[in-house]
């Protein structure tokens, strides 16, 4: 039995399901859901044997429940349905990002032939945990628990008669706007983004999930993205979803582009990144360092006067300034901000880096190295 939430950013995807034009609902309600049922010939087989012959996720009964969510909008009218494929645009974030969580429920058929669930209360509270973590819409758990109730009454002969047999119950919510790129710095030692070990420096979706609760605690601060620490030493590693590169003196006086290296799974081996290490030694200008930076480090270059630009590079943008970092202290929790000079400092190795990359990628340069001509 699947129950599906679908978090839409894009205003012009929801129509009719507006429940109001007074304003934003934050909620969706039982009161208004409306039920389309199966036709009696659409009805599917039901599984026949006993409940050790029956696989998991296999079989699905007759009916789904969907409710859109947009931005302008909030919570549209939920939807008792037939069961159907849904249809994603490719960029969707729950195929790039896991931008989804679910929750695992039953529904038993008693004794006395009575349909019941196990404690829902619990299902829904914990769906509103996941939710509220995975920085998604929030929702009315009673409201929830009013329409899954509707939907297992309607599909009650799905409900297997012989125990331990039962009926999965899925309700998920996902996210199905296309992908926006990530921008932006706030700096807090309490949150990890990967670990030694993990899946860090690969492109799985997984990478991502957690990291959204945190990019939205950045934008309270008035910060547009993450960046990354990492350990006791507080190591700079990522900025949001983007590779960083700080361009400074170092403490013997030598021009210096720094960037974390790949030898740990902590960072991801971006094809900008790549490309602007790539640049950078070809032009021979200063040194080329691959190393963790620190926040000690780097603090003290800003105060010595030291620091000249930071930048992340990616895919959605080529390279990005940075132009502030907000940093929580550790222990106190108070706030530090530190102002990053990348475009009044006078340096232009970000500039060029964007100038280069990007004339290579429209035609204006022609390196076939990097490129490959398709039509």
């Amino acid at each position: 039995m699947q129950f599906l939430f679908r978090q839409i950013y894009k205003n012009s995807y929801l129509s009719s399901s507006v429940l109001s034009t007074n304003g934003f609902q934050s909620t969706f309600y039982h009161k208004h859901l409306q039920i389309e049922r199966v036709a009696e010939d659409a009805k599917q087989c039901k599984p026949e044997g006993s409940a050790d012959q029956l696989q998991f996720g296999l079989h699905y009964s007759d009916h789904m429940m969907e409710v859109d969510w947009t931005a302008r909008d909030g919570w549209g009218r939920p939807v008792i349905c037939p069961l159907r494929e849904i249809k994603l645009h490719p960029g969707a974030k729950v195929l790039h990002y896991a931008v989804e969580i679910y929750e695992g429920m039953k529904a038993f058929r008693g004794v006395d032939d009575r349909i019941r669930l196990f404690r829902p209360e619990m299902n829904m509270s914990r769906m509103k945990k996941s939710a509220a973590r995975a920085a998604m819409p929030d929702f009315d758990a009673d409201e929830l628990l009013k329409v899954i109730t509707e939907l297992v009454r309607l599909d009650r002969d799905w409900v297997p008669a012989k125990p331990p047999a039962s009926l999965y119950i899925r309700p998920t919510l996902i996210g199905t706007d296309p992908v926006s790129p990530p921008v932006s710095l706030y700096a807090d030692p309490s949150v990890v983004r990967a670990f030694p070990g993990g899946v860090g420096g690969f492109k799985m979706g997984c990478n991502y999930a957690p990291t959204i609760a945190v990019g939205e605690l950045a934008s309270k601060y008035g910060c547009q993205q993450v960046l990354w620490l990492f350990g006791k030493d507080e190591l700079l590693t990522e900025v949001g979803a983007m590779n960083i590169f700080i361009y400074w003196k170092n403490e013997i006086g030598e021009m210096e582009l720094v960037t974390p290296p790949l030898d740990d799974g902590l960072i991801m081996p971006g094809v900008s990144r790549d490309s602007v290490l790539a640049l950078a030694r070809e032009w021979d200008e200063f040194r080329v360092v691959e190393r963790y930076p620190t926040m000690r480090e780097l603090r003290r270059a800003i105060d010595e006067q030291r620091l000249f630009q930071i930048f992340g590079s990616g895919t959605a943008c080529a390279v990005s300034p940075v132009g502030r970092i907000l940093y929580r202290e550790p222990g106190t929790g108070q706030m530090e901000e530190l102002l990053i000079p990348t475009i009044t400092s006078g340096a232009n190795v970000m500039q060029r880096l964007y100038k280069t990359i990007t004339d290579i990628q429209y035609g204006r340069v022609i390196r076939s190295d990097w490129t490959r001509t398709v039509a």
